[in-house]
């Protein structure tokens, strides 16, 4: 692998612009031999003359490449050395705080006493910080890893950069200078990392794992960078994945084949379209991941993910595959279910059984870890008003907004099998769990919108900033009205007949209007940062871009007006019969999804560009306590009005000279004239 690719796949992406700028230097390069005189036309003079101008310029660009690196790597390592200070007090403060409990009479009382407050329910304070304390090591020494890598790589981009300059220019200067300068380059010659992870490691061994090394050390694993999955992994991802495409057509074949011997298609939509709504889900999601591990984002670290544990886009395509093959197995049961001697209806029954079941094993296996935090996750986002709200929180809320047809699907298969009397063979009436139950679907409907506008309400406590957390509270509460307006314009349907004026169906328009556009101002200039006035170059979009292409931006700003607005095509559709409502809603569900995932990209990319500005590379675990003014803080960081205003304003450059770097003293008066 040549090094800029190794440098590329091994950067820290929040410290991207803080690495030697290798490519643009050997760039340079490249243009000084494109530009250099003909040996077989100018004298020997010209060309020294016109090496010694480019080394003059050449070597000015390494010493602010130097003195970058230099003050970076000395600024992280300065955070570093009081970041093990505070952690190595903390350690200590517990250490005597348990043998003060554990010494004497007193500590006696105290030790029964404590296990009291245990028994009846209370912490066991110095068991939570202890854990506490070995995440913040584990975390801190991860930090500590990324920064000897930082530094080693720096140094091989400077020694292979000034020995391509020697090897392109046919002299030494580079190597002179690498001995002068690289060599004696603080970030070089300072071995301090290596004895804070010498220390961390005896710290951890000794005084948090008891003296047991490999214990220690596995708590400390890095996780390899740029490590590939397994190939066990990836087959599994290609069986499933083509079992999931040879089944689908079958699904599709079968359901043809059988398409005059039923009636209850209706019915079998609505059972089976949610769970096939979540495999969808599931697959976009490793899409997204895959997108923003291969562009620099760290949705690891904006997740609070462990680092050395969590799911690939592997693993999510995997479990997609996997969840997708018994969907249309189970599909394929019921079509089949009078050859079978199955009852019909037992089969999406059994469906979704087999994804709770998954979903709240206890036991630890099938992705144990990733089910809890999940399970966590939704339990904090159920009551809202009563925890503090994270990322994780209030992003995984956004995504049940994208998922409502989803919910309401689940609401009538409980509805649908509470009230089949154990009867599994016929459906019944196809309108009895919707029309009779008026109410309870549009409740189900707002639960996300509810969600997200109970957090908003909680962070305007936390924070006592009406903007952006009341405003975008008001943003969730249209979803209300539009859903209690829907709600409405169908239950007095049949009470208006003939040219009679149905005054609940123009309110429901009405609020749809107004919900998308203000919803879609919102995903625009607020969730993605787009339409920034210092965006320079990148018309309408933002100063700072990490996807490749500004087509994406576009693209994505053209695809989430279309999409939010999708209800007005199925308005005109259903209202005029064209077609019916439950196969419009098959149809626009996937696509909620899918704008759901582009508009996953746009997110993260500008929460990554708020992290970047203050260069944090893994998680922060305080064990201290936080008080009142931190936390206002760190909730205020989250909540950069424009994305990202903390970030370091580049200067303006006019568009003329955009590239005047990269073009050292090469063109014009930097060489005598060879036909003189």
């Amino acid at each position: 692998m040549k090094f800029a690719e190794h440098l590329l796949a091994h950067i820290t992406p929040e410290w991207r612009k803080q690495y030697i700028h290798y490519e643009e230097m050997k760039a340079l390069l490249y243009h000084a031999v494109e530009q250099a005189p003909s040996s077989e036309v100018v004298d020997p003079e010209v060309i020294a003359r016109f090496q010694a101008q480019f080394d003059e310029q050449w070597f000015q660009y390494c010493e602010k490449e130097l003195v970058k690196i230099n003050t970076f790597y000395n600024e992280k390592l300065s955070e570093a050395s009081r970041k093990y200070a505070n952690l190595r007090s903390e350690l200590d403060s517990l250490r005597q705080q348990e043998e003060e409990e554990s010494g004497g009479v007193v500590g006696g009382l105290r030790k029964r006493r404590a296990k009291a407050v245990q028994f009846f329910g209370g912490k066991k304070e110095p068991l939570r910080k202890m854990q506490d304390l070995k995440l913040a090591f584990s975390e801190f020494y991860l930090s500590l890893i990324l920064l000897q890598n930082y530094q080693n790589l720096n140094y091989t981009g400077f020694r292979k950069i000034l020995k391509k300059h020697d090897k392109l220019l046919s002299n030494s200067s580079g190597a002179k200078w690498k001995t002068d300068k690289v060599e004696s380059a603080g970030f070089h010659t300072n071995k301090e990392i290596d004895k804070l992870i010498h220390e961390t490691e005896s710290t951890v061994t000794s005084e948090l794992e008891g003296g047991n090394r490999p214990k220690a050390m596995k708590r400390l694993r890095v996780p390899p960078l740029g490590d590939q999955q397994s190939p066990w992994t990836t087959f599994k991802v290609g069986l499933f994945s083509g079992a999931f495409m040879i089944l689908l057509v079958a699904v599709v074949l079968s359901a043809i084949f059988h398409r005059g011997t039923r009636d209850d298609w209706r019915i079998v939509f609505r059972l089976y379209r949610g769970p096939l709504l979540l495999v969808l889900f599931i697959f976009l999601m490793g899409v997204n991941v895959y997108g923003w591990r291969s562009s620099g984002v760290n949705h690891v670290l904006i997740f609070e993910l462990d680092p050395r544990n969590h799911l690939s886009e592997q693993h999510l395509m995997e479990m997609a595959a996997i969840f997708g093959v018994v969907w249309t197995l189970s599909v394929l049961s019921f079509l089949y279910s009078n050859a079978l001697s199955i009852p019909p209806y037992a089969n999406p029954l059994a469906l979704v059984i087999i994804l709770v079941v998954f979903m709240v094993n206890p036991t630890k296996t099938f992705r144990h870890e990733a089910r809890f935090w999940l399970l966590n996750v939704l339990g904090h986002i159920i009551a809202a008003p009563f925890f503090h709200v994270e990322f994780a929180h209030f992003w995984l809320a956004d995504q049940l907004n994208s998922l409502v047809p989803a919910l309401n699907d689940f609401q009538y298969l409980i509805c649908f099998y509470a009230t089949a009397e154990g009867n599994f063979d016929a459906a019944g009436d196809a309108s009895r769990c919707v029309d009779k139950n008026w109410m309870i679907r549009p409740f189900v409907a707002c639960l996300p919108a509810w969600f997200r506008f109970m957090q908003c309400l909680r962070r305007y406590r936390d924070t006592k900033e009406a903007f952006p957390h009341l405003v975008n509270a008001v943003k969730y509460s249209t979803t209300f009205f539009v859903v209690l307006f829907s709600a409405l314009n169908s239950y007095y349907r049949d009470t208006h007949t003939g040219m009679e004026l149905n005054t609940f169906f123009f309110l429901w328009i009405a609020a749809s209007v107004i919900s998308s556009c203000y919803a879609y101002i919102w995903d625009i200039k607020m969730d993605w940062g787009l339409f920034d006035s210092n965006a320079g170059d990148n018309t309408f979009l933002r100063e700072e871009i990490v996807y490749s292409s500004p087509g994406y931006y576009y693209f994505a700003v053209v695809e989430d007006f279309v999409l939010r607005f999708g209800w007005a095509l199925s308005l005109s559709l259903t209202e005029m019969g064209y077609i019916h409502g439950d196969l419009m809603i098959s149809i626009l569900a996937p696509l909620e999804v899918f704008r759901r995932f582009v508009w996953n990209f746009f997110r993260l990319e500008n929460e990554h560009l708020n992290n970047c500005g203050k260069f944090r590379a893994v998680r922060d675990i305080s064990v201290a306590p936080l008080d009142a003014s931190d936390q206002i803080q760190i909730l205020r960081m989250m909540d950069e009005p424009d994305g990202v205003t903390n970030r370091r304003i580049k200067k303006k450059v006019p568009k003329g000279k955009k590239n005047v770097d990269q073009r050292i003293l090469l063109e014009g008066d930097t060489t005598d004239d060879p036909d003189n």
